[in-house]
């Protein structure tokens, strides 16, 4: 049963967005649908991106949130109704015992994430992480664990 990780921006633009969701469907397709268990801590773009991928092709999400005021505190009006509906369908949810989500939760979700999967998605764009716990540092843990990562950043792909 392979257990994929996600790390990646949060800022994707919509059209990058779509070629995220085609490059993803491309690199999960690899693998038994019937098995496959994504693994995301659920942020607004890459990390949704990908748990719509996961449950479109039939696998199973698990779900790593920072913590306890994590949707209240980073989940968006105009991003509320995806998320709730992701999270409604996540085979598990593992709420970390911070109180605040802060640096310090993100970088101990993306450490939990890493702790259970077998291999890494990382919507990345090659650059340093903008903060403690970016995307290039979750990236940099992982090698450094000896985890396979695939960078998946299509052609025309950026930020916003």
């Amino acid at each position: 049963m392979p257990r994929i990780a996600i790390t990646g921006h949060s800022n994707l633009t919509p059209d990058t967005a779509g070629l995220v969701r085609a490059a993803l469907g491309r690199e999960l397709g690899r693998y038994d649908p019937g098995g496959l268990v994504g693994v995301t801590c659920l942020a607004r773009g890459a990390d949704q991106v990908f748990a719509r991928a996961v449950l479109d092709l039939g696998g199973a999400v698990e779900v790593v949130l920072p913590a306890a005021d994590y949707r209240a505190r980073k989940v968006g009006a105009d991003n509320a109704v995806e998320f709730d509906a992701l999270l409604g369908a996540a085979a598990s949810v593992v709420t970390l015992p911070f109180p605040e989500s802060n640096r310090d939760a993100y970088l101990a979700a993306s450490e939990h994430v890493l702790d259970s999967a077998e291999a890494v998605l990382a919507v990345w764009d090659g650059r340093p992480a903008d903060g403690r716990g970016g995307t290039g540092d979750v990236v940099e843990a992982a090698r450094a664990r000896g985890l396979p990562v695939t960078v998946v950043w299509p052609e025309g792909a950026e930020r916003g």
